[in-house]
């Protein structure tokens, strides 16, 4: 009841005896450049979305209200298109508060605002006031509204929501897209991941955007935000701090772990090129002399297979049974018989060295230091390279080639 004592009064004081709103009736009114405005027909509508919009018409000439919540609020004219006042003159010349002035008219426009003071719910009407500086799209011509006020305005397309989306639940939204934007960069990760980076960053900008959309965003705070996200591309930094994390982990990998960090290495090293530029070329030098490879497939990575560990893979000194085939290149390495895919790892997947001697089994040809060279130990009865079927003699479950 205060509300509307309060709109009474401000009807009266606004308009002159002769243009009083009979309060008892739905009105729709403003003062249009200093003259007062009449709308002849007025209605509400709320569209799929929960958009309400309040439109007044007279003699052709249209004025509509629109706003992205149906509730009782405050909605500040700004660039946001979903809060929008609109003119279409008898003409069909279109001003709207989403049109910015030209620079020669003014800089900083008075935007103005829609207030909805009292939804009805038993009657579905709307009452409130407006005010607004639209322009056409020239941006060199405008139409302002003052002491504008709609009065019980009925909805007659639509149906008001049981619970409207409101500012405060984009906030909400906002504030959960951004914890989760955060997360993909906690200082506490090995690395950050760029895909679920942008990913989290593309949601972050989207609930911005619908905070825009619901709450306005006259001081530009919002946008200044999304902005700031950019592309939603992993900084130089972050692609930097990956990189030497892997490399830290490569350097040092061992023969059960190589494949994996190597790849890893590759992967981040090629980001740390897509991110960060590679203007002297060092990084694809780096991925070009990078070998992840194990060229003999014999479970031992090339990069283990360069024994005096200087120079490349084909040294004299990289062919350890002496038998012409560089260790990158053959099969067994240490020529005893079996094949080193078999004698690589152990069953913790580290290398395997049976006698201690400080010689791994794959380049050992005595693997179990009896004195008795594996080959003569009837290490593989059938030939094929594969221990399986070993000379197990005291049927102790160790083959006699791993037993001194």
């Amino acid at each position: 009841m205060k509300k509307l004592i309060l709109l009474s009064l401000v009807f009266l004081t606004v308009f002159s005896c002769g243009d009083e709103v009979q309060f008892n009736t739905p009105a729709f009114q403003g003062d249009r450049e200093n003259e007062l405005w009449r709308a002849r027909a007025f209605s509400a509508s709320i569209d799929e979305n929960g958009f309400l919009t309040i439109t007044g018409s007279n003699n052709g000439e249209i004025v509509n209200l629109k706003v992205p919540s149906v509730i009782e609020g405050t909605f500040v004219f700004g660039d946001v298109n979903t809060i929008e006042a609109q003119y279409i003159s008898g003409f069909g010349t279109t001003f709207t508060t989403n049109n910015r002035p030209d620079p020669t008219v003014s800089i900083y426009p008075e935007l103005g605002e829609i207030v909805i003071e009292e939804i009805d719910m038993a009657n579905a009407t709307f009452t409130g006031t407006f005010r607004f500086l639209a322009f056409d799209d020239t941006g060199l011509n405008s139409i302002g509204y003052a002491n504008g006020i709609f009065f019980k305005v009925p909805l007659i397309s639509g149906a008001i929501p049981a619970n409207p989306v409101t500012c405060l639940d984009k906030e909400m939204e906002t504030d959960t897209a951004l914890l989760a934007y955060q997360a993909t960069f906690d200082p506490s990760l090995e690395f950050v991941d760029s895909a679920a980076f942008e990913v989290s960053c593309n949601a972050y900008i989207a609930a911005l955007n619908e905070q825009r959309n619901f709450c306005g965003d006259v001081d530009g705070i919002i946008q200044d935000r999304i902005e700031a996200l950019g592309s939603c591309e992993l900084s130089c930094d972050m692609a930097t701090a990956n990189r030497v994390e892997a490399e830290a982990q490569y350097n040092a990998s061992m023969v059960s772990n190589f494949n994996a960090l190597c790849a890893q290495f590759l992967f981040y090293l090629n980001e740390q090129r897509q991110f960060c530029g590679d203007e002297d070329g060092s990084i694809l030098f780096e991925i070009d002399t990078l070998d992840c490879s194990d060229t003999d497939n014999d479970g031992i990575p090339n990069f283990f297979e360069n024994i005096d560990g200087v120079g490349n893979l084909d040294d004299p000194d990289d062919d350890s049974d002496g038998d012409g085939i560089f260790d990158f290149l053959d099969t067994d390495d240490d020529d005893d018989g079996i094949l080193t895919q078999f004698e690589a790892l152990d069953v913790n997947g580290n290398p395997e060295d049976t006698d201690g001697d400080g010689i791994v089994n794959y380049l050992d040809d005595d693997d179990d230091g009896d004195g008795i060279l594996t080959i003569n130990e009837n290490a593989d009865p059938n030939g094929d390279g594969d221990p399986a079927d070993a000379l197990d003699t005291d049927g102790d479950g160790v083959p006699d080639y791993l037993q001194a």
